[in-house]
Formats: C-alpha cells, structure tokens, sequence
C-alpha cells in the first residue's frame, strides 16, 4: 500500500497547545528524523484507578495486533488495573490480553526477577521502582527494580518474548514465574534449563477446557528451584495446583546477564515451543528488539504526517499505536506452516484465523474503516475470523474476549461485515457465511450472552421498535443500533443482488422513526 499523506492541524490532533518547534515526521528511508515508532509513549493514558478514568490503558509491549502483549504488573492479582502510573512497585512483567479494564484479563501470567530466596509471592518479590528509570516503548521496556538492584528488559514477538536481566552479585539471585490462581500447572526441567506450564485463569467467555500453555528456557544454568501452591512449598518438579509458582535461583556475578526467552499457546504446551523456536529461536535480545521496532515501523509508517510540532507527532503515533494494537490475533502457525486456532466458542482447535479482544460497539464507527482504508490485509484475516466465529458459535461476536462476552447493545457486527465487503475487503470464499450470519443475528439472541445478537428481536421485527415496558434496557439505543445496522445489511444484499431481502431490510431501517411521539 501507498503511504498516506496528512496535513496535521494543531487544533484536530490534540487538546493543549505545545511550544515545540515545527518539524517533519520521519517518512519511511528518512534516516535523519525520528522512526515513527520512536514518536509513541505507551504510557499514554495509564493515569486512571477505578474511580477516575484518564485512558484505562496500560503499556502494552507487544507486536501490531498480537497474540501476547506484556506489561509491567503493579496491580495485584486479577486487577483490573494492571498497571497505574501513580503506582510505586510493580510484582512482575505480566503476559496480558486484557483489552479493557472491565472486561479483565485472561490466559495471564507473570515473570519477575528477585534477589532473595523468600521473595516469591507477589507481596514480598514487588520492588519499587522509579518513572525516570524506566523506558516504555510499543518494541521495548525497561525498569530498575530498586529493592532487588535488577535491570529488566522486555522485547516482544507476536506469540513469544525474551527478556534481559542484569543481575547484582549474590547467590541468591533468581526469577519467579507465577501461572496466577483458579488453577494452573508448572514443570521445572532443569537439564534443559526450562520451566513449562499453563495458566487458566480467565474472566468468562472461554470454554471449560481452556488453557495458555508457555514455556520460559533460560540461557544459564539452573542451580536451584522451589515449587508453590500459593505460598505453601510443595517438593518434586511439577504440580497441577489452586495457584502453581516457582522460584528458579541462579548464582550471579555483579553486572551478569540472564536471558528468558518466552512463549505461549492456546493449543498445546508442544505448540508453545513451536512458537518460541520459530519467532525467538537462538536470537539475542538485541536482534529480536529491532526486529519489534522494524515492524512497528512498518505498522506506523503507513500514514506519514507533516506541518504538526513535536508533541503532536507523538499524540498521533501514540494513539495510532493503540488503534493498532486490537483486536489481537487469536490463531497460531501450525506445524505445516498454515493458521490453526484454539476456537474460544467450542473449545476445538481448528484450521484457519481468528482474532479477538474488542468490542464493537466500541469501534464499528472509527476503527475498522480505518483498518479498510490502511490496512486491508490485516481486516480480510479478522474478516475470516468473523466468519470461523459464526461457523463455531451460531452467532457473530459483538464483544469477544476471548469467545462471547455480555457488554454493551447493539448488532454492530453487522456494520464491521457490511464495510469490508462493500470495499472488497472480504476473502471471497468467506462473504455468502458472514451475509448469512448477519441476516440469522436479526432474528435471535444467544441463550448465555445477551448482548450477542438481537435482545428484543421479536418486538423490532414485528412492532419496529423495542417497547420500554418489555423489561429490556436500552430500548431506544437498541432499536437505533437495529435500525442503523438493517441499513448496513441492505447494501450488501443490494451489492449481492439479493432484491428481496434488500426490500426488506431497507423498510425495516426506517424502523428509528417508530421512535418519534409527533405529538410531544
């Protein structure tokens, strides 16, 4: 695709006006400007706590649209608030799919070096930290853990990561892996310097056999390790417990590097190792950094921006680096090289893509056109991940995380289907399922999850409206969003040549006029 061009208005990217000097954004081959990814502070928006939102966000490291994000953990577990600026100590470089604080995470666990062999739980092993020895990019973070005197690094994949750190001299320098509560497992193989595990901590929409699968391999020998069920010590090299950790102790030099290279799966734990082999495989850090970087280079430098000042570059590529980062892909790389997934409606693991983590009623009005307009490639997979999603469930997803989630109102899946395909985005071999599922959502509800499909369907499509006394929420907001995505179904079925149900459509779009009393 052709770069974007855009004239930046000060007034149209940011609300405060900075005193910073005029200066061109990097085009991509400009070496003597700033890299579009060197622009994006992913601290943006992590000032919020439950009371007070300022952005809900949390610096995620991680790839365009990837598997695994990581983010420095300084909420406790299962908070929300995984990471909040005004924070002091953080308990561990977490792997996240969190999309929104009040969706919560799943599949999540975490990774923290400690000096110390009684620092294991998230309580004692946290450590202060300072902003001002932190660095927090989309293909990089560091901190200094001051309680410990350990530099961590953090550089991502899009199913894997490796990590650096720089150890103080001691005899009880070591890194605590934390598979979280609600049932987990882990296995200490010593002799190949490897600990594996799986984590099934998650906040609903998964299937009663879910589980992400990781395996974390050591470039250093392991001298010593301990086994938790929470805090009790447990003895062997393995347990399947309420909440699996493990403290792997390592005798350190001053200044020693220890390297993790890290990876999950959704499928398998053999999957995982196929993850780590082929995205980190033997790469040191600094090469697998610069491949993150290259690629948020890439991703970013799409849309090139000029006449704007410093500080306005660096509010557009922060927010276009959040534009960028959801929904995650959801299918791996099979051992014959095509897209497999573990399906979060059926449990199955299947052939082909799938993506999720985001709600639609969030982002059918700005994000996806904007993923048709710049990235196309990108939606055509998320399109046949729609399509794989109907094929498994019944229904298309209106907030995913990783299957069905009960949020917000709307069929707005409805207008995400309608504009690919209307701008020939869509696989061809995937647009005659997604028309038939946006027709079949008209005319049913999901029986555990409400707001997928069409709560009140039998009183739109027979009264034209949801009646406010039928003990439905929402009735004006959901007879607008059925009406508004009526009309997106009717042009495809026009671009389909499906006459008929492009008559019906059309009338029942003009549904939001059953809304208006004249008389009041």
């Amino acid at each position: 695709m052709k770069t974007l061009s855009f004239l930046l208005l000060a007034a149209a990217l940011c609300g405060s006006c900075g005193s910073s000097t005029e200066r061109s954004a990097a085009t991509p081959g400009d070496e003597s400007m700033p890299r579009p990814s060197e622009y994006v502070s992913t601290l943006v928006g992590s000032q919020s706590d439950y009371s007070f939102s300022t952005g809900n966000t949390y610096p995620a490291v991680a790839l365009p649209w990837g598997m695994n994000f990581w983010t420095p953990q300084t909420g406790k577990m299962g908070d929300g608030w995984v990471y909040t600026y005004g924070a002091h100590t953080i308990r561990g470089l977490k792997q996240t799919h969190q999309p929104s604080p009040w969706i919560n995470d799943y599949g999540q666990f975490s990774i923290m070096p400690v000096r110390g062999r009684d620092k294991v739980d998230e309580e004692s092993r946290q450590s202060w930290f300072s902003h001002q020895t932190e660095e927090a990019r989309p293909y990089y973070y560091s901190v200094y853990l001051a309680d410990h005197d350990i530099r961590a690094e953090i550089a991502p994949t899009e199913r894997a990561a490796i990590m650096r750190f720089t150890f103080p001299e001691s005899d009880a320098s070591g890194v605590v892996i934390d598979a979280f509560d609600r049932g987990s497992y882990i296995k200490v193989m010593p002799d190949k310097r490897t600990v594996v595990g799986y984590t099934s901590r998650n906040s609903g929409g998964v299937p009663e056999n879910f589980r992400n699968w990781f395996v974390v391999r050591f470039d250093q020998k392991i001298r010593e390790f301990q086994i938790y069920d929470g805090t009790k010590p447990v003895g062997g090299e393995q347990l399947v417990g309420e909440h699996a950790l493990v403290r792997v102790g390592f005798e350190t030099r001053h200044g020693e590097l220890v390297t993790a290279r890290v990876a999950s799966s959704f499928i398998s734990e053999e999957q995982a190792v196929r993850n780590l082999e082929t995205e980190v495989g033997n790469a040191d850090f600094e090469a697998v950094k610069a491949r993150a970087q290259a690629r948020w280079d890439e991703v970013l430098g799409r849309i090139s921006v000029e006449g704007g000042t410093e500080e306005q570059y660096r509010t557009f590529y922060s927010c276009l680096y959040r534009s960028t980062l959801f929904p995650r892909k959801f299918y791996e790389i099979g051992a014959d090289g095509n897209p497999v997934h573990y399906s979060p409606y059926n449990g199955e693991v299947l052939p082909g893509y799938m993506y999720t983590d985001t709600g639609f009623w969030d982002t059918f009005r700005s994000l996806f056109p904007l993923l048709n307009l710049v990235y196309p490639s990108v939606n055509a997979e998320i399109q046949a991940g729609l399509a794989n999603a109907y094929r498994e469930s019944g229904f298309l997803p209106e907030w995913a995380s990783p299957g069905h989630r009960g949020c917000m109102v709307g069929n707005n899946s409805a207008s995400v289907v309608a504009d690919a395909i209307l701008k020939g985005v869509t696989p061809a071999e995937d647009v005659a399922v997604l028309y038939e599922a946006m027709l079949s959502g008209r005319g049913k509800v999901h029986p555990a999850v409400s707001s997928t499909g069409r709560l009140g369907h039998e009183y739109y499509n027979t009264l034209g409206y949801v009646p406010y006394d039928a003990g439905i929420n929402e009735n004006v907001a959901r007879t607008l969003e059925y009406a508004y995505d009526d009309w997106c179904i009717a042009q495809v079925a026009k671009k389909l040549e499906k006459t008929n149900d492009a008559a019906m459509l059309e009338k029942a779009s003009q549904n939001y006029k059953n809304l208006f009393d004249p008389e009041t």
